[in-house]
C-alpha cells in the first residue's frame, strides 16, 4: 500500500485569504459522504503493490481511526513553498488542464505551479507558484480546498511517482501517497481517492487513505479512468486488459463488468454524472460509442469524421441529452444522445426507439449494405471551430445550450449552439488565461 506522510506546517501563523469556495478548511467536507462499501474478504483483497502499508488518519479525523500512531512512517521534508503569483514574466508552459467535477472550474498544471479558473463568469480564483517546480496532474474535488498534485517537467515540484494532497486554505501539502512506478493520474470523490498507474489503479478511502480496491489493466500512459460522482454509488471505468477493452466496476453491487468497446485501443473514456453512461473512443477517433454501464449495452454511436484523429475529451451534458467532442482536428461537435433514460435513477438506460420511415423499395434495398458505415452514421448537430493540432477539452457550461473549451495554448471560450438548427455555434467569448492574474 502507498504511504501517507504529513510534513509539518512550515508557517503556522500564516492565513490564507484565498477565495476558494468552501467554507470548512479540511476534510470535514469529504465525511459528509453516507455511502460505505464492505471491504473485500482477505482472500480476494489484491496484493498491494506500492511501499510499505500505513494506514494514516488525515488531518482533522478523530485520532481513535489510528489507535498506534507510532507505527505509522512519518515523513518530515516539506515540499516548496508557493508565492501567490507567477514570478516570472513570460508565461509558463502548460503540462496539464482538467476540469473539476461539476464543469464549474478549471484547472492549470504548468511548469512553475498550478491555476485554477471559475468558467462562469471566467476569473482566476488561484494562482501558486512553486519557484520553476512543474506540475502535471491538478485534481480538483468540486471547489473543496482540497486538490491531488503530482510534479512534472523539466523540474518536478514534487517527485512523479507521489500524489501530493495540498490543502490551499493553509498553503501546503498535508499528506503525500508514495508509489514504486510514475503516477499518470488522479481521481477524486468526497469518498476517495483513485491513483492511475501505468498499469494498476488503486482505489483508497479518503478519510483514512486505506486501499479498499487494486485493478490491473492493459498499458494505460493516458492515465484513463472515470468515477461517478452521486452520493450511493460509485461506479468506475478504466481500461480493460484487453486492447479496446472497458471495465466497469459497480463496488455498491460488487460486480464487475467487460465491454468490447473497440477494435483499437480506448483513448478517451467519460462517465455521466450518475454513472449510468459512458462514452469511449479508440485510437482511431472516429467514432464515439454510448454503453449502458448497468449491463453493457451499446446504446448509441456518433461519428466525428472519417478520418483518423486524436480525440482528446468527450463530455456529457447534465440532463444526458448532448455529447460534446474535441480532438486534434480542430473542431468541436455536439451531437444530440437519443437514449431513453427512463423515469427514475434506477431504470435501465434504453435505445430511443427509430423513427419510422418509409419502406424502401426493393430495388434500392441493397444500398444500406453496399454503402460505406458512415454514409448513414449519426453526425454532429453543431461544431465550433478552432485551430487545428492544439490540444482542447471542452465541457457543458451553466447557461442552457452552451460549451466551454479550454486550450493548451491558453486559450478560453464559451459558445452557444443552437438545438433546433445547429450548424455553427456562436461565440459569446473569448480569453487567454495565461496572461490573466488569478
Amino acid at each position: 500500500m502507498a504511504t501517507l506522510s504529513i510534513p509539518p506546517d512550515p508557517n503556522p501563523d500564516s492565513d490564507s485569504n484565498l477565495p476558494i469556495e468552501t467554507p470548512t478548511p479540511t476534510p470535514p467536507l469529504l465525511e459528509e459522504a453516507t455511502e460505505t462499501e464492505p471491504e473485500p474478504d482477505p482472500e480476494s483483497r489484491p496484493d498491494q503493490e506500492p511501499t510499505s502499508p500505513t494506514s494514516p488518519s488525515p488531518p482533522g479525523s478523530p485520532s481513535a481511526e489510528n489507535p498506534n500512531p507510532s507505527s505509522q512512517q512519518i515523513q518530515t521534508a516539506p515540499p516548496p513553498l508557493p508565492n501567490s503569483t507567477t514570478a516570472s514574466s513570460q508565461p509558463p508552459a502548460l503540462l496539464h488542464l482538467s476540469f473539476n467535477q461539476d464543469y464549474g472550474c478549471f484547472a492549470v498544471g504548468t511548469s512553475t505551479g498550478f491555476m485554477v479558473y471559475n468558467c462562469d463568469p471566467f476569473r482566476g480564483i488561484i494562482n501558486r507558484d512553486f519557484e520553476g517546480g512543474g506540475v502535471k496532474v491538478v485534481e480538483m474535488l468540486f471547489r473543496c480546498n482540497l486538490l491531488a498534485l503530482v510534479g512534472g517537467g523539466p523540474t518536478p515540484a514534487f517527485p512523479q511517482n507521489k500524489v501530493m494532497i495540498w490543502d490551499d486554505h493553509q498553503t501546503r501539502c498535508i499528506g503525500e501517497l508514495s508509489f514504486r512506478t510514475e503516477v499518470r493520474s488522479v481521481r477524486l470523490r468526497r469518498d476517495r481517492v483513485i491513483v492511475v498507474l501505468d498499469q494498476k489503479i488503486f482505489v483508497y478511502n479518503f478519510v483514512d487513505f486505506k486501499i479498499v480496491h487494486q485493478i490491473e489493466t492493459a498499458p494505460n500512459p493516458r492515465g484513463l479512468c472515470a468515477v461517478s460522482q452521486h452520493q450511493g454509488q460509485l461506479i468506475l471505468v478504466c481500461p480493460g486488459g484487453q486492447k479496446g477493452q472497458v471495465r466497469i466496476e459497480h463496488y455498491g453491487a460488487r460486480r464487475t463488468k467487460f465491454i468490447m468497446a473497440h477494435d483499437s485501443r480506448i483513448a478517451c473514456l467519460v462517465l455521466s454524472q450518475d454513472g449510468r453512461l459512458v462514452a469511449s473512443a479508440s485510437t482511431k477517433g472516429t467514432l464515439v460509442r454510448i454503453f449502458s454501464t448497468f449491463d453493457g449495452t451499446l446504446l448509441q454511436e456518433v461519428r466525428r469524421g472519417a478520418d483518423r484523429a486524436e480525440i482528446y475529451s468527450v463530455a456529457f451534458s447534465r440532463n444526458m441529452q448532448w455529447l460534446a467532442v474535441s480532438s486534434d482536428k480542430g473542431t468541436v461537435h455536439v451531437f444530440s444522445l437519443k437514449i431513453n433514460m427512463g423515469s427514475t435513477p434506477n431504470d435501465k438506460p434504453r435505445p430511443a426507439p427509430e423513427p419510422s420511415v418509409p419502406n424502401v423499395t426493393p430495388a434500392l434495398s441493397f444500398i444500406k449494405g453496399v454503402l460505406p458505415k458512415y454514409f448513414h452514421s449519426e453526425w454532429s448537430v453543431a461544431q465550433f471551430r478552432l485551430r487545428e493540432g492544439s490540444q482542447y477539452i471542452v465541457a457543458f457550461g451553466d447557461q442552457k445550450n452552451t460549451i466551454v473549451i479550454v486550450g493548451m495554448d491558453g486559450s478560453f471560450y464559451r459558445c452557444q449552439f443552437d438545438p433546433a438548427t445547429g450548424g455553427e455555434m456562436m461565440q459569446l467569448e473569448c480569453h487567454n488565461f495565461l496572461k490573466q492574474e488569478a
